[in-house]
């Protein structure tokens, strides 16, 4: 993620700001520039954006209960941000509960988006694609006739993402992160995976990409459901560190994608973050560990240049977590075959910012 920073008096600001603490202005975040945007004061529900003479902008209608902080063009005429447009059903916000839920949701899926709006990816909703389009569910447990809990599951379903909106609650996340065996569990995390398998949708299945995706996932057209009874029931693949980023991946090629191309937003958007704050990893006598983020990890050729970043990175904030008593933010191992497949992602990825770069 980048830094911004204020128009009007040049603090920085981070993408989740809704003012600067330095001189108070209101801000917003334009999702087709991609940049922080200082607001005047707003007239009649209109804000000026400082230093442009273009029309006004409005907030995203989630502002209202200060969950969004994003624009929306007036002659969108959407009423809600090219985020939160795709929700179809949300946590109940008359409950604090519900709008504190809504809100750690909310900040998950803005930081998916950027990365899409980054790399040009499609996104159609549902008014545009009604069979396949991305549209966002965040559905509530249920209580049994025995007053047991029913917890709402995650997954995907021809674009439609459903997400547990009780894992927004860091101990009902936690719980769930122990009882599955996982290593790591966030909502970014959920968000990053599930829509995957939406881009698989998209980006392969759609396009007919299958020869070049079976050349290095395998064989997508294996039983899915019989697959992952066979690994709940029997396990992950025998030696999956070797291939996988997960035991999960080693479930299915549909898995294995989702799993690496939420690693590789993990990785990209790190490193974005790292270059923003001009991060250079040079441990004295240990060559293998140094790394410098003078590239734009979003527009990498390759992910081994951002993998020869990411690695060393992550092994610097895994130590610095344990200096604080925390467990490794980035608990995996990235084989050859794992970069490959990150690789393959990359290309896609890439190719499609080009495309749409070269189409305006």
């Amino acid at each position: 993620m980048r830094l911004f920073s204020c128009d009007y008096c040049g603090h920085v600001v981070h993408f989740d700001n809704r003012s600067c603490i330095n001189c108070g202005h209101r801000l917003g975040f334009v999702p087709e520039k991609l940049t922080m945007c200082t607001l005047e004061p707003s007239s009649g529900g209109a804000w000026p954006i400082v230093g442009k003479t273009n029309p006004a902008r409005f907030l995203c209608a989630n502002a209202s209960i200060d969950v969004c902080n994003w624009l929306v063009d007036p002659a969108d005429g959407n009423a809600y941000c090219v985020a939160c447009r795709h929700n179809r059903l949300v946590p109940n916000t008359n409950l604090l509960e519900g709008i504190d839920r809504f809100r750690r949701i909310n900040q998950a899926q803005r930081h998916l988006f950027y990365s899409l709006l980054r790399w040009s990816i499609p996104h159609p909703d549902r008014n545009e694609d009604p069979a396949g389009g991305l549209v966002f569910d965040f559905v509530e447990d249920t209580i049994a006739a025995d007053g047991s809990i029913v917890a709402a599951m995650t997954g995907h379903d021809e674009g439609a993402i459903s997400i547990r909106a009780a894992e927004a609650d860091d101990v009902t996340r936690e719980l769930a992160r122990s009882y599955m065996h996982e290593h790591y569990r966030t909502l970014l995390g959920h968000f990053r995976h599930e829509t995957g398998h939406f881009v698989w949708n998209k980006l392969v299945r759609d396009r007919r990409a299958f020869e070049e995706f079976r050349a290095v996932f395998g064989d997508e057209r294996e039983n899915y459901d019989a697959a992952l009874q066979r690994h709940y029931e029997a396990g992950p693949t025998p030696g999956w560190t070797e291939s996988f980023v997960s035991a999960y991946a080693s479930a299915h090629p549909w898995e294995d994608f989702a799993e690496c191309f939420a690693h590789l937003l993990h990785a990209v958007d790190t490193l974005e973050t790292a270059r923003a704050f001009g991060m250079v990893i040079n441990p004295h006598g240990y060559k293998e560990l140094a790394a410098d983020v003078n590239f734009d990890p979003y527009n990498a050729p390759s992910a081994q240049q951002l993998m020869d970043a990411w690695i060393p990175l992550s092994v610097a904030i895994n130590a610095i977590q344990r200096s604080m008593g925390q467990p490794d933010t980035y608990p995996f191992i990235l084989s050859p075959p794992v970069v490959a497949k990150l690789d393959f992602i990359n290309k896609l990825m890439t190719g499609e910012a080009k495309a749409n770069s070269s189409d305006m």
